[in-house]
């Protein structure tokens, strides 16, 4: 079930919508987006740390950026609902 949701390209398409718009929320802490970015960041810039793990950079990226939509939705569902609301 997880490998097909990962592999959908509706769930890419809705990481990709919600992404910019929960890293500019002024409502969802700072520490809850720096655990997406630090992470990030620290395989962009150091590779060799992990040798062992095949995985590309943009494909660690994109993994984390999954899991931060997912956690972010359901740790803060009304970010969304009041951004929508002020763009009507």
């Amino acid at each position: 079930m997880k490998w097909k949701r990962l592999l959908s390209l509706r769930q890419w398409s809705h990481v990709f919508r919600r992404m910019p718009r929960l890293i500019t929320s002024s409502r969802i802490p700072w520490s809850e987006k720096l655990l997406f970015a630090v992470p990030v960041l620290l395989y962009w810039v150091l590779p060799d740390v992990m040798p062992f793990m095949p995985v590309d950079d943009i494909g660690v990226t994109l993994l984390l950026m999954n899991w931060f939509v997912t956690r972010a939705e359901r740790k803060y569902p009304d970010v969304l609902e009041k951004q929508h609301a002020r763009v009507r």
